[in-house]
């Protein structure tokens, strides 16, 4: 199985609602994806097996800009999303353009918010709102030895 674009927010949140109510638990992370690098493919692997259903929340192409600079996104969010959707452990992808997914946490309320390991619970941005909405968080995939930066700063120095 692979995934599903829904870009819509308001249908999205029907769909989540329908697999919730189901009895799936859903997961749910977010991130830019620029270059799909093996430290992504392992915490969506580890993240989709916190639950039935993974969505993945992605930087719109404005976000990343505004987070990382002139040049970015190396990868253009199209791009980004098909990728991300031929992956078999993703159900769901959307596009974000909010600094943070509160708001995006707030309307589709996963049971599971998982975030990489350069969090923790005490450092994520939305800790607040997954209390709010009742979610657990959970650290995923392997230590960060891997971040698109780095890989992009590795190939202008070669």
């Amino acid at each position: 199985m692979s995934g599903r674009f829904i870009p819509d927010h308001e249908e999205l949140a029907r769909v989540v609602g329908e697999a919730k109510a189901a009895g799936k638990r859903v997961v749910f992370t977010n991130g830019g994806f620029e270059i799909l690098h093996v430290g992504h493919v392992r915490s969506l692997r580890d993240a989709r097996s916190r639950g039935d259903l993974l969505l993945v929340a992605v930087n719109s192409d404005g976000s990343i800009r505004r987070n990382k600079g002139p040049g970015r996104p190396v990868v253009p969010e199209a791009e980004r999303v098909e990728v991300l959707c031929a992956l078999e452990c993703v159900d769901l992808v959307t596009l974000f353009d909010d600094p943070t997914v509160d708001r995006l946490l707030r309307l589709l309320r996963p049971q599971v918010h998982a975030k990489g390991r350069d969090y923790t619970p005490e450092n994520l941005p939305e800790r607040e709102t997954v209390r709010e909405i009742g979610a657990a968080i959970a650290i995923v995939g392997d230590p960060k030895d891997h971040a698109t930066t780095d890989l992009l700063e590795r190939i202008r120095r070669s």
